[in-house]
């Protein structure tokens, strides 16, 4: 099985020992976390890592890494890496840049470029490089590579893509120069040369010299996959292997490829440039699954493939495959919260499935060592949480006891998972349901726990992992103690009601769909809508969609493209005054403003009900296990799957 996939490659002088790679992406760690996060990976069975892109020059305003490539201070780092991760075979490239206009100012430095022309997301204008900046950032590339090298990586990948320094320069949207790095495909193709040809005499042939182009650029006027074709044809002589990836920071969110996108999106812009290459190839974008990366390794699609968030998500991924054991592989979801969400607004690296992610020196993959007593475990709820919570405790031995109160499990994410460009959401919980069965986890469904099975059972300790459910009495948070007049009428509905979990509905548009949390589950009321075709009027208390969520560009800016593409208006800075047969009233706090809105479908996405009450209960009627009775996941007033998994796994652990 995945034959093609465990073949050894030859780039270059290193022989790489299977086609699963990981490009480059940011972790913000310290080195000696760096460290262990890369080994996880080795230890796992991955083929080839890419350190994150690092700045090659002082100059790189605001980096991310703390790599310190652009002195020879990171030397003993390197050294140190190399000697950790050699003994498992993997081999380890760093991934050497200048984020150019892509990076706002930092202190002390300032933001260059091809031309003078702001960046989307960063802002500022950057000053156009005169030819001795030019010179001297070829050569602080030249001396990056040299610094690999004496640290004994196996080799260096030049970013020339996802918007940064030197895509600017090939860009015609970002390089509007009239000297000899502007102008035609060659002029602005010198400054990549120049880099290449003097890290080539700077290291030789010592180690793998490869390159990331883009494919696709997303920028009007900017690159197509017939210029990038032309850019690899050129380049190609002179590296020992090409990565492609699209987009730029004019459309951030196919840097990273949320769940919205298709599967392997990236590949019909991949085929005109990769059909005209011999020297190997890698190809990333939304493959989440070792059957689609042998798909693409056997059909000659690519010769590699970059799985970086399904390997956050599992880091022994690769031999968990080589040994049969697939169904063990803890799948990713693909919603950017956890990992590039959460790393871009917390400067935190992190995974909404997997709560070791960027802490191996802190947390293990999987629970170790035994628990204080073995106990027998009372888990109440099947949603995330729950099933989260069961399996941690029958892998650390406890006799595990799970009762749902439906008749599946999966909870509100089952819901979540039927809403369009969402089906993915589904695949940690079907997984988890799976773990029930290969860890013969006592499950009992269509159970409404009571005292009565408390006590028929006698546990030693009970999770409620009881979710929430949507308010039924008008609550909205601009006026907490106020509520809504209409929101009781015979067309005002809850996301449960849209998505088919509330009981036989009637609608039709014009609709209104009101947000009062900033997640998800409003958008996907409205993309349900949508889909039913139906005139959408989205209001919002917050000034933008899905504002409450971690990094919008990675995370919602997809659905907002999807969204505006079809019959949607947005009103943000708004709630809700009144609800009428055929209409809704809304208004701006605090002040006197008010609008109509004709609607004959309402949906009010607010604050959900934490269902506590059957805690509340236990603890009055069992004051002795009052401190064995513990609350996880929406119960206890958090919102979304990486808090109830994370929540349980960590309680479970600590027993």
């Amino acid at each position: 099985m995945y034959e093609k996939l465990f073949e050894p490659i030859d780039v270059g002088p290193v022989t790489i020992p299977n086609r699963i790679v990981r490009s480059a992406h940011s972790t913000a760690l310290p080195l000696k976390r760096l460290i262990a996060y890369h080994e996880a990976r080795a230890v796992g069975g991955v083929g080839m890592s890419t350190l994150e892109a690092t700045g090659v020059h002082l100059s790189s305003p605001a980096m991310r890494s703390i790599i310190p490539l652009h002195d020879d201070a990171v030397i003993p780092f390197y050294k140190e890496l190399s000697d950790a991760l050699r003994p498992h075979g993997m081999k380890i490239l760093q991934q050497i840049y200048h984020p150019g206009s892509a990076r706002a100012p930092g202190k002390g430095t300032f933001q260059i470029s091809a031309s003078a022309i702001p960046n989307p997301i960063a802002g500022g204008i950057p000053t156009a490089m005169t030819i001795p900046m030019i010179e001297e950032m070829i050569e602080a590339f030249a001396s990056a590579a040299r610094r690999c090298r004496d640290g004994g990586l196996d080799g260096i990948d030049i970013h020339a893509s996802s918007g940064y320094l030197i895509e600017q320069f090939l860009s015609p949207a970002n390089n509007i120069r009239t000297d000899r790095y502007g102008g035609s495909l060659e002029n602005r193709m010198r400054f990549l040369m120049e880099i290449i040809e003097a890290i080539r005499e700077e290291v030789g042939t010592d180690i793998c010299v490869g390159i990331r182009l883009p494919n696709e650029e997303y920028i009007p006027g900017g690159l197509t996959a017939a210029d990038n074709a032309e850019i690899a044809k050129i380049v190609e002589p002179h590296v020992d292997y090409i990565s492609l990836h699209m987009g730029s920071y004019w459309r951030f969110h196919k840097l990273l490829s949320p769940m919205d996108d298709p599967l392997g999106h990236e590949m019909p812009a991949n085929e005109p440039i990769i059909k005209q290459i011999t020297k190997p190839t890698i190809v990333v974008g939304r493959i989440m699954t070792l059957d689609h990366a042998d798909t693409i390794v056997s059909e000659g699609q690519a010769d590699m493939v970059s799985m970086v968030r399904a390997l956050i998500a599992d880091p022994g991924l690769v031999n968990k495959a080589r040994q049969g054991n697939t169904d063990q592989i803890r799948p990713c979801i693909g919603s950017n919260f956890g990992c590039v969400g959460q790393i871009m607004s917390t400067g935190k690296l992190g995974c909404v499935v997997n709560i070791a992610a960027a802490q191996e020196t802190e947390v293990t993959f999987e629970p170790e060592g035994k628990p204080k007593a073995i106990e027998k475990i009372l888990i109440v709820g099947g949603g995330p949480a729950g099933l989260e919570a069961a399996r941690t405790a029958a892998i650390m031995g406890h006799e595990v006891h799970l009762h749902e109160a439906t008749k599946h499990l999966g909870g509100q994410v089952r819901i979540a998972a039927t809403a369009p460009s969402r089906s993915d959401i589904g695949s940690i919980t079907k997984w988890l349901e799976s773990e029930m069965e290969r860890l013969k986890i006592n499950v009992t469904l269509n159970s409404l726990v009571d005292p009565d099975i408390v006590e028929e059972l006698n546990p030693d300790r009970i999770i409620l992992a009881t979710g929430s459910t949507p308010r039924k009495d008008g609550f909205q948070l601009t006026t907490p103690i106020s509520p809504l007049k209409g929101f009781d009428l015979d067309h005002v509905y809850s996301s449960w009601d849209i998505f088919g979990f509330g009981g036989r509905i009637t609608t039709e548009g014009p609709a209104v769909v009101f947000d009062d949390t900033g997640t998800f589950e409003a958008i996907s009321v409205a993309d349900k809508l949508l889909e039913q075709g139906m005139k959408v009027t989205f209001v919002s208390r917050y000034e933008s969609l899905g504002a409450s969520l971690p990094y919008p560009p990675a995370t919602v800016e997809a659905a907002k493209e999807r969204l505006m593409s079809q019959d949607f208006d947005f009103i943000g800075g708004h709630y809700l005054q009144a609800i009428t047969d055929d209409e809704v009233l809304i208004g701006v706090p605090f002040t006197e403003r008010m609008r109509t809105l004709s609607a004959k479908t309402v949906v009010l996405v607010t604050y959900n009900h934490p269902n506590r009450e059957l805690g509340e209960y236990l603890k009055e009627q069992l004051p002795v296990m009052s401190e064995k009775i513990h609350t996880v996941g929406d119960a206890s007033g958090t919102n979304g799957i990486m808090d109830a998994i994370h929540q349980s796994a960590n309680l479970i652990r600590a027993l």
